[in-house]
């Protein structure tokens, strides 16, 4: 099974192609945007800012490829910046413009919380969700997507107030976390996506 990653330049590519190596899956990163649009599976992973890691898809002539396959809802796994990039800007990066997916902006978490948030919260999982459970899940982040958008189905985490730790349309799946660091559970997250369990 052939999962193709998408270079962002971001720090947590060679973890995300370990765990899907774990599972048994052949992972290799995307030479062009033809291999993008034509993939079985696509992630699209990031950690870091939004404004590199949306420079570093444009640079790479993937934006269409993947607002293509999403708007589709063909397998496509986002992960942490990832799924912040699926919005239409950032707090984080003034001007930068997003995949424009999910026509919000990622916003700060507010002044009365640790951030970066670091470490393991608790998901709850919406109803109709079809990839993630309830869980523990590790994060790392700064930003986040603070409602669940209309035509999507989500999941919920608290870090000074409710915010959106998953999101799922299709065989699209967005998570805020990391399915690649978040054990047994994240592993049966990133199982569920690829199909190798109902």
């Amino acid at each position: 099974m052939k999962v193709v990653v998408v270079p962002t330049g971001t720090a947590n590519i060679a973890s995300v192609l370990a765990a899907f190596r774990r599972l048994g899956a052949e992972p290799g990163l995307a030479s062009d945007a033809d291999e993008v649009a034509g993939a079985d599976r696509v992630v699209l992973p990031g950690v870091g800012s939004f404004g590199a890691a949306i420079d570093e898809v444009d640079r790479s002539g993937l934006r269409s490829a993947l607002t293509g396959r999403i708007g589709e809802g063909r397998p496509t796994l986002a992960v942490c910046v990832g799924m912040q990039l699926l919005a239409a800007s950032s707090e984080e990066s003034d001007g930068a413009r997003g995949l424009r997916v999910v026509d919000d902006e990622v916003s700060r978490f507010g002044d009365d919380v640790r951030v970066p948030q670091l470490g393991w919260n608790l998901v709850e999982a919406g109803a109709g969700c079809r990839f993630v459970d309830d869980g523990w899940a590790y994060f790392a982040n700064s930003y986040r997507i603070a409602e669940v958008p209309s035509g999507w189905v989500g999941a919920i985490s608290d870090h000074g107030g409710r915010f959106v730790s998953a999101l799922e349309r299709g065989d699209v799946l967005a998570c805020q976390f990391h399915p690649e660091l978040s054990g047994a559970w994240g592993s049966a997250v990133l199982e569920r996506w690829l199909g190798l369990v109902a």
